[in-house]
C-alpha cells in the first residue's frame, strides 16, 4: 500500500493501548511480519487492508470478551520460531530489490528469488552502495551497543554525557540512518543528479476519520462486501490470531524482565479496539512492535502511558513533516528493515531442539520450509502437525508393566491421565501381557497418575474387567484420586475393586480369590463411604 498508511496505522494503537493495555513496555504499530500477512490478503488494495484492520479487530474484541485468550497456548514453541525465522528471511530478501534498485520483482519468495539474480545486472549502482553502507552502519551501531558498559551515578559528569551520547546513537540508529540518508539524497538533488531511488511524495495532513468502506469499485464493478469477505479466506482466522500472538510474545518477554504479570484476555480487548478504530482512520492491521517496544523499555517508560507521546509524535510528522521524507532513499530503508529482522532468525532453535526432544524438529521445519511458499499455510501446517504430536502422546500415554508378588500378578502404571484415544492402547497393554503369560495373571491398576477420564475410558474399562473376568482374572485399581474414584463408582462397573494403595492392593491381591464378591463388596462400601459427608 501507498507509504502514508504506515504513518495512519501509528498512532491509534499509541492511544487506545495507553488506556486498555496491561504491559507497560508494549507499543502497538506496524510491524513487519504483520505487513508480510497483510500483503497476502490485501492485494496491494487499501481498501481491503483497511476492512481486514475493521473485521481482525472485531474478531479479536469477540475473543476477548469469550475469554479465548487461552487458544494461544496451542501454538507452540517450535511454530513460532519456524515463522519468524522464515519471515525474517523472506522479509530481508524482499528488501534486496530495493537495495540494489531493481523494479518489477514479483512479491512469491521464489519467483523474488529467481528473478533477482537473472536481473542482477541491473543493479543501480548509488543505490546498493547506499544500501550497503547502511547496513554497514546499522550493523556496526548494534554491535557497539550490545558492547556498551552501564555508566554509574558516581562516574563523572563528562563520562555520563558521553554514555547518554553513544546510547542515545546506538538506540536510535534506524532514525539517524534514514535521516543522514535523506541529507545525502538532497544534497545530491540540489546539484542536479540524483543516483538513489527515493520514497517521492507522501500526502500531507491527517486521514479523513470515517467507517471502512464495505465495498470497492473497480473498472469491472463493484466488489461487494461477501466477495470481499470471500477474498481474504483464512486471512480473517490468521491475521487476528498472529497479530495477538506477537503481541503477548512481546509482553511476555518484556513483562518476565521487569516482575509484571500480562493478561492476554485483556490485550485482545485492548487491540480489538485499537484494530476496529484503527480503521477509521485508514490504518492497516497492527500489532505489538519488538523494535519499538525495546525502545520504550531502554528508555525507561514507567506506564503505557508513553504510547501518548508516540502518538502525539506520528501526528506531528502527519501534518508538518510529511513533504521532508520526499528525499529519504528506498534503499536506505530496506536496510533498516534488514537490520530489524535479521536477529529475527534463531538459527540456534534447531540445535537446541535436537538436544532436548527431537520430534520437535518436524513442526519446526514444517512451519520453516512452507512458509517460503505461503505464510498462511506455513502457519496452520505447522499448527497441525503440533496438534497430532500432541493428540498422539495422550493417545499412546506411556505404560509400565511390571511383576508384583513374586510374578503372581502384573502391576500396570499408566504415567499420565487417561482419555478416549488411549482406551485400546491400555487394554493392548493389559491384554498382551495379562493374557499371554503362562500362567494368566491378574492385574494391579495403579491410577495415581490419571487426574481425570471421561466416559469412553469407563466403558473401555468395563470390557476390560469382563474380558479378564471370563479367563478366571481380576482387575483390582489402587490409588484411584477422588474425582476419578467418583466416576467409577458411579458407573456401578462389575467387578470393581479399588485399594487406597498399591501396597494393600498386592497384599489383598494374594491372599484373597480372585474375583472374591466378599472382597469387591467390602472394597467398594469402603470407597463409597470414604466420599460422604461426616
Amino acid at each position: 500500500v501507498p507509504v502514508q498508511y504506515g504513518l495512519y496505522s501509528s498512532f491509534m494503537g499509541c492511544f487506545v493501548y495507553c488506556f486498555l493495555g496491561t504491559a507497560k513496555d508494549v507499543t502497538l504499530g506496524p510491524t513487519a511480519i504483520m505487513s508480510l500477512l497483510v500483503s497476502s490478503y490485501a492485494f496491494h488494495e487499501p481498501v481491503y487492508a483497511i476492512l481486514l484492520t475493521f473485521l481482525s479487530g472485531c474478531i479479536q474484541l469477540a475473543m476477548g470478551l469469550l475469554h479465548l485468550g487461552f487458544l494461544l497456548d496451542f501454538i507452540s514453541c517450535p511454530v513460532i520460531k519456524g515463522f519468524t525465522s522464515a519471515a525474517s528471511i523472506t522479509i530481508s530478501f524482499n528488501q534486496i530489490k530495493n537495495i540494489l534498485g531493481l523494479r518489477g520483482i514479483p512479491r512469491q519468495f521464489f519467483l523474488q528469488v529467481f528473478e533477482t539474480l537473472r536481473r542482477i545486472g541491473e543493479t543501480r549502482v548509488g543505490d546498493a552502495v547506499l544500501g550497503l553502507a547502511c547496513l554497514a552502519v546499522l550493523a556496526g551501531l548494534r554491535a557497539m551497543k550490545s558492547r556498551l558498559p552501564r555508566a554509574a551515578h558516581v562516574e563523572p559528569l563528562p563520562v555520563r554525557v558521553s554514555y547518554l551520547i553513544v546510547w542515545t546513537t546506538t538506540t536510535a540508529r534506524n532514525a539517524l540512518v534514514v535521516l543522514f540518508a535523506g541529507l545525502v539524497a538532497y544534497s545530491f538533488q540540489v546539484m542536479g543528479s540524483q543516483p538513489f531511488t527515493l520514497i517521492g511524495s507522501i500526502p500531507q495532513g491527517l486521514p479523513p476519520f470515517r467507517l471502512p468502506r464495505f465495498s470497492m469499485t473497480t473498472p469491472n464493478g463493484t466488489i461487494p462486501f461477501r466477495s470481499m469477505v470471500e477474498d481474504m479466506g483464512v486471512g480473517l482466522a490468521v491475521v487476528p490470531l498472529m497479530g495477538l500472538l506477537e503481541t503477548i510474545a512481546i509482553a511476555k518477554a518484556f513483562a518476565s524482565q521487569n516482575d509484571y504479570r500480562i493478561d492476554p484476555n485483556q490485550e485482545l480487548l485492548a487491540m480489538g479496539f485499537a484494530n476496529i478504530l484503527g480503521s477509521f482512520v485508514s490504518s492497516y492491521p497492527i500489532t505489538g512492535s519488538f523494535g519499538r517496544t525495546a525502545v520504550n523499555a531502554q528508555s525507561g517508560v514507567c506506564t503505557p502511558a508513553g504510547g501518548l507521546v508516540t502518538g502525539a509524535l506520528v501526528l506531528l510528522s502527519l501534518v508538518y513533516l510529511t513533504s521532508l521524507f520526499y528525499y529519504i532513499p528506498k534503499a536506505a530503508l530496506a536496510a533498516v528493515i534488514i537490520s530489524a529482522v535479521v536477529p529475527m532468525f534463531d538459527a540456534g532453535i534447531f540445535r537446541r531442539l535436537w538436544r532436548v526432544k527431537r520430534l520437535d524438529l518436524v513442526p519446526l521445519c514444517v512451519t520453516f520450509l512452507l512458509c517460503f511458499w505461503e505464510i498462511q499455510y506455513g502457519i496452520m501446517a505447522g499448527m497441525l502437525v503440533s496438534g497430532i504430536l500432541l493428540l498422539y502422546s495422550i493417545a499412546r500415554p506411556p505404560i509400565k508393566v511390571s511383576e508384583v508378588l513374586d510374578g503372581d500378578m502384573l502391576l500396570v502404571q499408566p504415567w499420565s491421565s487417561l482419555h478416549f484415544p488411549a482406551v485400546e492402547c491400555l487394554r493392548d497393554a493389559v491384554c498382551s501381557h495379562a493374557l499371554t503369560a503362562s500362567p494368566p495373571r491378574s492385574v494391579i491398576l495403579d491410577c495415581c497418575h490419571i487426574s481425570s477420564i471421561d466416559y469412553t475410558v469407563v466403558a473401555g474399562l468395563a470390557e476390560l474387567l469382563q474380558e479378564l473376568h471370563k479367563h478366571g482374572l481380576s482387575l483390582a485399581f489402587c490409588s484411584l484420586q477422588d474425582p476419578v474414584l467418583q466416576v467409577l463408582l458411579s458407573a456401578d462397573l462389575e467387578g470393581f475393586q479399588h485399594f487406597p494403595s498399591r501396597e494393600e492392593a498386592e497384599r489383598c491381591g494374594g491372599a484373597q480369590p480372585q474375583g472374591s464378591g466378599a472382597a469387591l463388596s467390602a472394597s467398594t462400601s469402603t470407597s463409597q463411604s470414604s466420599l460422604l459427608p461426616a
